[in-house]
Formats: C-alpha cells, sequence, structure tokens
C-alpha cells in the first residue's frame, strides 16, 4: 500500500473496495448540486472519502439559521457573509488538502449546467428545490452519468440513485449482458407537482438527523458507483419519518419497464432545454424569491449599486455579493446582489413582490 493512500486504510479494508477502489475514488470527479444541508454533509464525507475532485455549485451565503444542520460552517462564515460554496472549500482544505475542490457561486440552471458538469462522473443532489432535480435528471439521462437524489424536509427524507437506461455501452449496462441500470427520477415522479403543494424547510421546519441520513445514503451510493460496485446500487427509493420511526425501501425497479417516461424512454429533455422551469425560484426555509437575470456585458458594477443604495438601508459588500436591507412601512426586505445580475430578495416568497423590489432598487 502506497503512503498517499495509507489515511484510507480502513475503507480500503472493505470488501469490493480495496486499493483498486481507492485509486478508482482518487481518480473521480463528483459535482455536488447545492452545498446547504444535504450538500454540506455530502461534502464532508466525499472529501474523507478521497475523492479526487469535488466540483461546488451553490448560489446563497452563510446565515445563522444554516448552522442547525449544515455541518461545514461556522459563525464567523454568518459574519463574514461567505458563499457557502467558498466557506466550503476552505473548510474541506482542512480536512483533505489532497482533494481538488472548485467551488462555483451561481444558480443552477438549464443555461450551465452542462457546462458546469463538465468531466464529472456523477451528480450529488444537495438541492432545495424540484425542477432543478428534473434538470439534473434530464442531463444524467442525456450524457449517461449517474444522478443520486436526496432530499429532506421536516422529520422525513427520501433518496434514490439513477443509473440511467438507454446509456449504451455504460459500465452498468453494456454489451456483456450486465444491466444494473434503474429507473430515472422521472420514472418515479413524471410531473412537477404545482407550486405550494409540497412541504418546505419554511413551513415544516427540518430536524439534523433526517438531513444526515439522507446525505449519509447518498454518499454511499455515490461511493459504490464510483468504485465500479453498480450491483450493489440500490433499487429501491429510501423513504423514512424518524419521528413516526418509519424506514421504507419501497420497490421501484420496474418502473421504467411499466412506465412511458418521456424522459429516458423518448430522450425528452424539457427541463435542459428551458421548455420548462422558472427563471424565480422560491428559497426553502428562507422566505425569500431568488430572480435570475440575463448577464449585463461586463456584469453588475456592485460598487455603483451600494452607492446608490446607501440612499436607502444599510449596505454592506465583499468580492462576491452586495447586501442591502430596505426597511418600508409595510415590510422589511434584505437584497442580495450578485456580479452576475442574480439576486436573492428575503422578506416576500411571492415572486411578483420580489420582481418589484428588484426592479426599483436594482433596475430591470
Amino acid at each position: 500500500m502506497n503512503d498517499d493512500l495509507s489515511r484510507y486504510h480502513r475503507q480500503m479494508l472493505l470488501p469490493g473496495f480495496g486499493e483498486d477502489g481507492q485509486r478508482r475514488l482518487r481518480q473521480s470527479t463528483v459535482l455536488l448540486l447545492g452545498c446547504g444541508a444535504l450538500g454540506s454533509v455530502a461534502a464532508d464525507l466525499l472529501a474523507r472519502a478521497g475523492v479526487g475532485h469535488l466540483i461546488i455549485i451553490d448560489r446563497d451565503f452563510v446565515e445563522l439559521t444554516n448552522l442547525q444542520r449544515q455541518v461545514l460552517y461556522d459563525e464567523n462564515d454568518v459574519a463574514d457573509g461567505t458563499p457557502k460554496a467558498q466557506a466550503a472549500k476552505r473548510k474541506l482544505a482542512m480536512i483533505n488538502s489532497s482533494v481538488q475542490v472548485t467551488a462555483i457561486v451561481d444558480d443552477i440552471n438549464h443555461t450551465n449546467i452542462e457546462r458546469y458538469a463538465n468531466g464529472a462522473d456523477v451528480f450529488v443532489d444537495g438541492l432545495d428545490n424540484i425542477e432543478t432535480r428534473y434538470l439534473a435528471n434530464d442531463l444524467a439521462v442525456k450524457s449517461a452519468r449517474p444522478y443520486v437524489y436526496g432530499a429532506a424536509v421536516g422529520t422525513t427524507g427520501m433518496a434514490f440513485s439513477v443509473l440511467p437506461h438507454g446509456a449504451g455501452d455504460s459500465p452498468w449496462e453494456n454489451a456483456a449482458g450486465d444491466n444494473f441500470a434503474t429507473p430515472c427520477f422521472r420514472c418515479l415522479f413524471e410531473d412537477a407537482p404545482a407550486p405550494g403543494t409540497l412541504a418546505t424547510c419554511d413551513t415544516s421546519g427540518v430536524i439534523a438527523p433526517a438531513v444526515g441520513i439522507v446525505a449519509n445514503f447518498q454518499v454511499s451510493e455515490a461511493l459504490k458507483i464510483l468504485t465500479a460496485n453498480y450491483d450493489r446500487v440500490s433499487r429501491s427509493l429510501l423513504n423514512l419519518d424518524l419521528w413516526s420511526n418509519e424506514l421504507m425501501q419501497l420497490k421501484v425497479g420496474d418502473a421504467y419497464e411499466k412506465g412511458d417516461c418521456p424522459c429516458c424512454k423518448h430522450r425528452q429533455f424539457d427541463f435542459l432545454d428551458g421548455k420548462a422551469g422558472s427563471s424565480a425560484a422560491v428559497l426553502c426555509g428562507r422566505n425569500a424569491v431568488q430572480l435570475r437575470h440575463r448577464q449585463q456585458a461586463g456584469g453588475i458594477d456592485i460598487d455603483a449599486v451600494a452607492k446608490r443604495l446607501r440612499d436607502h438601508g444599510e449596505v454592506s459588500k465583499n468580492d462576491f455579493m452586495l447586501r442591502a436591507t430596505i426597511s418600508k412601512p409595510d415590510a422589511n426586505y434584505e437584497i442580495s446582489l450578485f456580479p452576475d445580475g442574480r439576486a436573492i430578495i428575503k422578506g416576500t416568497d411571492d415572486p411578483a413582490v420580489a420582481r418589484s423590489v428588484y426592479a426599483r432598487f436594482i433596475g430591470a
């Protein structure tokens, strides 16, 4: 065993892992979609496991309410207003300096996900909205790469691994007769639910142990995939509720055969093509709306905007973002503005109100 692998000795003792598996991990790239509750736990575990390259994409910054469950962050990150991707990169460097971490502070959408996913071997879900999960699933099926779904809200959680069907000569579905392919996310949930029909962290809260269990399950599945143990990947949908002591493995392996999935059977990538989805997203547990605008030539002049907003409220900025608190007689809004024109408007969960605040104080 080489000295540079000695820190992984306990992991390499596992059956189906060994030194070969560890070397596979070191040569692999994981795209982590979001680095909030699920994503921060997953990032920590993947770095400790020795994944070679972590690409972390997250649009948000660290807030005090995150610390209840988002394990990579601390009060200094809150005070500094540090973007989560950057804070995660800094912490992971202290955990395992041999892991390359690429931190991207941006919103994941149909215009950029293919570019950010370039070179990634597997996508791990740390998202806070269902639209982007359909987007990630579209890319997974189109590009024949695995996607490990996860979600947690209240005391409940779900997780499932997608090894896409119809991937050609993929390692899990190949000419040698091996077929460990699973249904895709859209096989299980064909249509996105109407807004307001799903529980959110804001309406139902969230307990940290539910987050931890789901994220640990996701990383376990990702490690199976990255070490080529495709026969070990679960074909069941994990569903748990810690408060009612329920843990179920729902048998969904035949959903592909029994269904008529528009994504993996008909190769329709509605979310990836921009035919589905929206430019406004209500953020989980934040009483906030994110608005995405087309990037202006050269980006937004953060200093100029800060100068204007100082007449309307308290303003602070760093290298990554501007934050302004706007107090009105009927409401208080906090505007977080990024150089590409993207903004998070806190103080409302109504996209129309958020657009109005943006247009008034930033400019349409």
